[in-house]
């Protein structure tokens, strides 16, 4: 099925259009999941950027990102057979991510097991190997306060600030990412700006 027929069979079937670059990512997707390995290797270099930088702005540590987003991607292809495009690629990819940056949070460093199928080893080359003008920039002073004020708020608020403000995510992004209503999204992100900011202020005093 061409990027063409998915649009016009969208369109007549009365569901939100989607964009040419949306469908050609499902058909990806669809290749993906009957076992094309390059299929799959492209939706990586499509995402990995973006996963990255979540996962480096959420742990705060360049190594400890690339392998929660390396990880994120074997996990994602290993449970994609049973992925079906209600929501995007990339809100899914994000969920991943931030459940495996929570667990690192909580485990302190990560303690990953070795990976000694052939298959993942593979995987862990291809995602995120290229280094990030982020592990650069962070040694400028303003983000490494910004990452140790980051730090001081609890997991729910700095959830919603990173996947937000850092990642410019929609609220109805989010909303689906966390799991709440766009309301609590607001509300989230009204107290974390607020905390964020005294907690900025006191700094400089």
């Amino acid at each position: 099925m061409t990027v063409s027929s998915l649009t016009e069979i969208a369109a007549l079937a009365g569901l939100p259009a989607i964009t040419a670059d949306e469908a050609a990512e499902r058909e990806l997707i669809r290749a993906a999941q009957t076992g094309c390995e390059s299929a799959f290797c492209e939706l990586i270099e499509r995402h990995q950027q973006r996963i990255y930088h979540f996962c480096f702005h959420y742990l705060r540590d360049a190594g400890d990102a690339r392998e929660a987003c390396q990880d994120t991607f074997i996990r994602a292809h290993r449970a994609l057979a049973s992925f079906k495009p209600k929501a995007r690629l990339g809100t899914w990819l994000f969920q991943i991510a931030l459940n495996l940056c929570r667990d690192q949070l909580k485990s302190g460093r990560a303690k990953q097991e070795r990976l000694t199928d052939s298959e993942d080893a593979c995987l862990r080359e291809m995602a995120c190997s290229r280094p990030s003008p982020d592990e650069v920039a962070v040694r400028h002073a303003d983000l490494v306060k910004l990452d140790r004020g980051l730090a001081q708020l609890p997991p729910g608020l700095r959830d919603v600030l990173v996947l937000s403000c850092l990642e410019g995510l929609s609220h109805g992004e989010c909303a689906v990412i966390l799991k709440c209503s766009e309301r609590a999204v607001e509300g989230r992100l009204y107290r974390a700006r607020e905390k964020l900011a005294a907690w900025w202020g006191g700094e400089e005093r």
